[in-house]
């Protein structure tokens, strides 16, 4: 049977103290909201509502690209967001997801298993519950007699009674869809929120009888919500264990794994070592026995086989097979590293290629170029690349050799073999096997140290 979700991302979170909704916030690199709609789709949730609100603003460009949005106008309470996903699902019929969209650590597993089990007894509802030492907070599971749900009650309008009850509504859902939309129109705001309860649905579904499964889930850290920077840190710290944990089994080696940040969606191969102080983020791929260094900071980057990436910040660049990268190196979008290629230490490339065994060693600036292959760019060496107003090229040919503390006034074309002489500033293209060299005259004034030096002495 097909399956659809709701995400509801329109809580406003002000424990949070952010201009930001707590949906935006990020754990590992991506908002809370992007964790809970991908799981959904691994789900086989093959459409996907976001409800936004409050700040939507910010909210609707994180999940316009894969999600259809719904605008809650006002803050009536849950049922009232689900029931604006109404006209979006106008004419499904199937398992509807319910899910919240500031739960991070929700996986596909488990909301799979609540599909099956509506499924399974064609129920109007099913819902994932969770068992805490402390409910405080948490909506409290109400059992009748033969130990069936027959409703949910929330903190503020518990009992003495019912607020003793450890067993805790999580937010996850998985309706009848066609069957939930009909009920919404059935409830109240007769409660001290005077807001429309989703829980409320339950209850009514107990009454007639149309079929009430409870899912428990075992680990009820799946179901940590966010709701305050102290709640998003102990999420961030229980997605940093379980990211990591899936990357050991799978052959990654970890100095110290508490001291190593992997965004969800990083792709490593086995025999990967990777060194305290590391954060990977974002698409971000690493090839088979590469290492990553401390102090290194790579999104959205592909590294190669046998790469070393030492204390280096790399966004959107790629390194191909055994690169080397830093120490103290920053790779800007769209910087290249050829195979064998070399950014050594205080060394920034945006947006250049650096050909095959090309080597880039020491305290220099490369933006805007092509270096062929087999190419030294000594210490100190700057591709000028910026006029003021537009941005200009500078290509190198293969084997050329550029001598240290050498500017490259672009646009620029140093031809293959070529040969520029150490402090030249280059402004004018140097042919294939020349020699290129802007230098002033040395001049030697003899004594006129010695004589400065007595003048000195005198005052």
């Amino acid at each position: 049977m097909e399956a659809a979700a709701i995400v509801l991302a329109a809580g406003a979170g002000t424990r949070m103290k952010s201009k930001k909704p707590k949906v935006a916030h990020e754990v590992l690199g991506k908002p809370l909201v992007k964790w809970v709609v991908d799981e959904a789709r691994a789900a086989g949730a093959n459409r996907i509502v976001s409800v936004v609100g409050h700040l939507r603003e910010q909210v609707i460009p994180l999940v316009e690209d894969c999600t259809e949005i719904v605008v809650q106008e006002r803050r009536l309470g849950t049922a009232d967001a689900v029931a604006s996903g109404r006209a979006a699902l106008a004419g499904f019929d199937g398992s509807l997801l319910v899910l919240s969209g500031d739960c991070p650590l929700i996986t596909a597993e488990t909301l799979s298993k609540l599909v099956e089990a509506r499924e399974a007894d064609n129920a109007a509802v099913v819902l994932l519950t969770m068992k805490l030492p402390d409910p405080f907070g948490y909506g409290r599971i109400v059992h009748d007699e033969a130990g069936c749900v027959c409703g949910i009650v929330e903190q503020k309008d518990a009992t003495e009674a019912q607020r003793k009850i450890d067993s805790c509504n999580s937010g996850f859902y998985c309706f009848d869809s066609a069957w939930l939309f009909e009920a919404l129109t059935r409830i109240d705001d007769d409660n001290a929120q005077g807001e429309f309860y989703l829980t409320d649905v339950v209850e009514l579904a107990y009454r007639e009888g149309r079929g009430v499964v409870e899912v428990v889930t075992s680990d009820p850290q799946e179901c940590l919500g966010v709701n305050s920077r102290v709640q998003l840190a102990e999420a961030v710290k229980v997605a940093q264990r379980r990211i990591n944990r899936c990357h050991l089994d799978n052959g990654v080696t970890m100095i110290d794994p508490d001291q190593v940040w992997i965004g969800p969606d990083v792709r490593i191969d086995s025999d990967v070592e990777l060194y305290p102080q590391v954060f990977l983020m974002g698409n971000t791929v690493v090839g088979e026995d590469s290492v990553i260094g401390p102090n290194s900071r790579l999104t959205d980057t592909v590294v190669g086989k046998g790469c070393v990436v030492d204390e280096t910040v790399a966004l959107g660049a790629r390194l191909d097979d055994a690169a080397t990268s830093g120490p103290r190196a920053y790779l800007r979008p769209g910087a290249h590293l050829c195979e064998g290629a070399k950014a050594g230490t205080h060394v920034e490339i945006k947006k250049s290629t650096v050909g095959k065994g090309s080597k880039v060693p020491h305290l220099s600036y490369i933006g805007d170029a092509v270096i062929g292959e087999g190419v030294n760019i000594g210490a100190g060496s700057i591709t000028c690349n910026y006029d003021g107003k537009n941005k200009h090229a500078t290509s190198i040919g293969d084997g050329a050799f550029v001598g240290s503390d050498t500017m490259m006034v672009a646009p620029v074309s140093i031809g293959a073999g070529a040969i520029i002489g150490a402090g030249s500033t280059i402004a004018k293209d140097v042919p294939a096997d020349a020699l290129g060299i802007t230098r002033a005259e040395q001049v030697s004034i003899e004594g006129w140290a010695a004589r400065k030096r007595g003048r000195l002495e005198q005052k």
